[in-house]
């Protein structure tokens, strides 16, 4: 069985190479999650996402920061809950920095108007492994 030490190394790793999250904020009624792409700097985050200016999501960041999103890995042997804030970025470098032929299908160029990029700092969460069909669960913090 992997211990605790292992799980949050695994969660990151997974997250890096798997990266689609279910996206939401704390508290929005009118706000639900939605699919994401998490890019993830280092080895424990930032985490990046680039979405549009007119979505429901950006319109209720600007009275609530708070967000959280759950993470299933594709083999469906880790699962996490993850906390924490989300802000706008509004830094060309980090653009720069993300851009990819995957971001650049959903936008047209890095200066499409109708571009955001939203920056989420990880404060805590719960990571669940499910080994040989039994779940096991570990609250730790991520950050």
């Amino acid at each position: 069985m992997t211990n605790q030490s292992q799980l949050q190394p695994k969660f990151w790793e997974l997250l890096q190479t798997e990266r689609t999250v279910m996206l939401g904020l704390f508290g929005e009624r009118e706000s639900h999650t939605r699919p994401m792409t998490a890019q993830v700097e280092g080895a424990s985050g930032p985490i990046w996402f680039f979405t549009a200016k007119d979505t429901e999501l950006v319109r209720h960041l600007i009275t609530n920061n708070r967000a959280a999103f759950t993470f299933a890995s594709k083999g469906h042997d880790l699962f996490a809950a993850v906390r924490g804030t989300l802000s706008i970025n509004t830094d060309r470098a980090v653009v720069d920095r993300l851009w990819s032929p995957l971001v650049a299908a959903w936008y047209r160029g890095k200066d499409d108007p109708n571009l955001v990029l939203l920056r989420l700092d990880v404060e805590d969460g719960e990571i669940w492994l499910n080994e040989s069909g039994l779940a096991a669960g570990v609250k730790m913090r991520l950050s």
